[in-house]
């Protein structure tokens, strides 16, 4: 049985000499540099309960037991996450939202002050106090505050502090980069985008997911998981081998414009860059049983005589009727190969033939 397990699984604390490997960020290599056993807790470490009742203890399970996902940017035994290069920038974008928070409560909790009618009798610092003549040491939304001896009203005028969104905006197309995905799908923004800059987005954004599917899943993921279940299957006696070849197909992305995309394949498919099975795999599905659905759904149409405007074989992409129609050609052949219908083996039908056994 597989279990997707967190990186956090892996007990960084292990590190240094093991015998006669080694042991780094808790992955046991032996003496050669291949990857031995991977030291692993019971337990999430976050899991308070979890580490009360089993400690934090680790445990070597081996290395053709686990598969190990990451990016290789180099050497390097472990990976690191694509947001770590812009944590900083994530903390400071929430410390200026909280501190533009806290000015706006602030600015909105004194409405007015009531001082003296004397700016003598004020001091340099006149306390404030509340109906009770307690000092006024906390402030709320809506409060009026009386300085002592206070006469004269002034209402408080909150500043308009501009470049909150502009900084905002900055902050998050820093962060989209930083987590390699583009600002529009990271934030739901699409007021500064057209049709052109988000296809352009997009296809860049699908091209690297194709290349982490290809280079990092299917090889680190879905290979090492198929291989388990074909050497399971083939130790069960289920199968005659356990190397059973296997085709992958990620899922399709949604085009922008599928019109376009469909044109697209077609022309690939007429000039002969791409084939139908190609075109079809990209969907997602299986060209096999895609072909093969598309015979039997074209046969049980000739049985029951239908013809669609989306049958290429009856209609023409303009919508007029195909001059050769594959029922009439199935027709003319039954015709050709039937000797009775032969214009050329008649002498038994043709009544003005001569008869050449009669005249010799």
């Amino acid at each position: 049985m597989e279990y997707a397990l967190e990186a956090d699984f892996l007990d960084a604390t292990k590190s240094g000499a093991n015998g006669a490997g080694r042991l780094v960020q808790g992955i046991e290599f032996d003496p050669v540099g291949k990857r031995r056993a991977y030291w692993l807790h019971a337990e999430h470490p976050g899991d308070a309960y979890g580490a009360l009742q089993n400690g934090l203890q680790s445990r070597p399970v081996l290395a053709s037991e686990i598969a190990h996902i990451y990016e290789k940017q180099r050497t390097q035994a472990r990976g690191v996450p694509w947001g770590a290069p812009v944590i900083r920038s994530l903390r400071d974008l929430d410390d200026y939202e909280v501190a533009e928070l806290v000015r706006k409560k602030t600015e909105a909790c004194v409405t007015a002050i009531v001082f003296g009618d004397d700016e003598a009798q004020q001091g340099i610092a006149p306390s404030v106090v509340d109906a009770d003549g307690n000092r006024v040491e906390q402030f709320e939304p809506g409060l009026i505050a009386y300085a002592r001896g206070g006469k004269d009203i002034r209402f408080n005028q909150p500043s308009a502090t501009g470049g909150y969104g502009e900084y905002k905006r900055a902050s998050l197309h820093t962060i989209s980069a930083g987590f390699r995905v583009p600002y529009e799908l990271l934030t739901g923004d699409l007021s500064q985008v057209n049709y052109s800059s988000i296809r352009a987005g997009l296809v860049e954004f699908r091209r690297q997911i194709d290349a982490v599917q290809w280079q990092l899943f299917i090889p680190m993921f879905c290979a090492p998981v198929w291989r388990w279940f074909t050497e399971a299957a083939w130790a069960a006696g289920q199968i005659p081998t356990p190397d059973v070849p296997v085709e992958w197909s990620p899922p399709k992305f949604e085009a922008v414009d599928p019109q376009k995309d469909a044109m697209a394949n077609l022309l690939s498919i007429r000039s002969g860059t791409m084939t139908l099975a190609e075109v079809i795999a990209r969907q997602g599905r299986n060209p096999d049983a895609v072909l093969a659905e598309i015979a039997a759904t074209n046969a049980k149409l000739d049985a029951l005589g239908l013809v669609l405007d989306s049958d290429p074989r009856r209609v023409t992409k303009t919508g007029s009727a195909q001059t050769n129609d594959p029922a009439n050609d199935s027709a003319d052949d039954d015709t050709a190969n039937d000797p009775a219908s032969d214009p050329a083996d008649d002498s038994d039908t043709d009544p003005t033939r001569p008869d050449t056994d009669q005249q010799d």
